[in-house]
């Protein structure tokens, strides 16, 4: 688990900078033959970590009921981001991490209600959420880097 929260941590660093380092027209940009956004993956990683880690072992999450209603998988951009939102996330990237690491040394995740993804993959416990959430984080960084390429052509 120990090189899987590190491969994490780096590709929340990528995820960091694109943030703080993106105009925020850029950031909320759907390029032509896109759905979504910059924005929309960052926040959406941010949520899924949580909802596959946390929700699914039946403990209280770091993000807000708001945040996972519009971030969650099934959703698209709406337009609309507040300032508050954006610091929020900003502060989020890292401190989820953080506080799941501790948590898995701490061994507080004992249960899992067992998952089958969208893409045929069946989680069954914590550890198998965390793999599969850094295959998740690599797709929409992926989504991030072609979003950026169709913005600057």
């Amino acid at each position: 688990m120990e090189k899987l929260f590190d491969i994490t941590e780096k590709n929340r660093k990528s995820l960091f900078k694109f943030l703080t380092e993106t105009p925020k027209e850029h950031l909320l940009m759907i390029p032509e033959g896109f759905n979504n956004n910059i924005w929309w993956n960052i926040a959406h990683v941010v949520v899924t970590e949580q909802l596959l880690m946390y929700k699914m072992s039946g403990l209280p999450m770091m993000v807000s009921d708001e945040l996972v209603n519009k971030y969650r998988k099934g959703t698209s951009p709406d337009g609309t981001v507040t300032e508050g939102e954006m610091k929020s996330i900003e502060k989020l990237i890292f401190s989820t991490i953080e506080k799941t690491k501790t948590d898995y040394v701490s061994g507080i995740f004992k249960d899992y209600d067992e998952y089958t993804t969208s893409v045929n993959v069946t989680i069954r416990n914590v550890e198998d959420a965390f793999a599969f959430n850094l295959y998740h984080e690599g797709m929409h960084l992926g989504y991030i880097l072609a979003l950026r390429r169709a913005i600057a052509n």
